[in-house]
């Protein structure tokens, strides 16, 4: 099992359970193929915000982000870095994409880790890459693929 530290910096309620946070992040790193160590930071919109001009240079909150570590030339350590997760933009997604909202946080925890793990979307391959990784971990954890949009008649 892989080790996780959770801090709550948030006022909202109805957050996934350590458990299923757990859950998530070791069917992330099942491929991964050795036990690593990161945290997950649960915050409010200002913290988001701040985090993402400062280090993405882009205005407002985001959903995820994720903070990849570098050990030091020579150093060997587990520790795979930081997700940042702002819960009050989970939850709105969720409700505009007509997701339920504990399925969408196992798509973004899912989604964070594997950015720790170097998947990238910026170009397209990379996002297709990216996404059908998602959607087979997903599956794995009976979840619909968070890619297709279910219209409502």
């Amino acid at each position: 099992m892989n080790w996780l530290e959770i801090q709550t910096e948030t006022t909202a309620s109805n957050l996934p359970s350590e458990a299923q946070l757990q859950t998530w992040v070791d069917v992330a790193l099942k491929e991964y193929g050795k036990e690593s160590e990161l945290v997950i930071r649960i915050v409010d919109a200002d913290e988001s915000a701040e985090l993402n001009e400062q280090y993405r240079q882009k205005t407002g909150p985001t959903n995820i982000l994720s903070f990849p570590f570098e050990a030091p030339e020579h150093i060997e350590i587990d520790l795979l870095g930081d997700l940042v997760v702002c819960a009050p933009v989970l939850e709105k997604e969720a409700l505009e994409q007509q997701k339920t909202l504990h399925d969408h946080w196992a798509h973004i925890i899912i989604h964070g880790v594997l950015h720790l793990l170097g998947y990238d979307h910026i170009e397209e391959d990379e996002a297709h890459i990216m996404e059908e990784k998602e959607i087979q971990q997903l599956k794995e954890l009976n979840i619909t693929n968070p890619y297709i949009q279910e219209t409502i008649a």
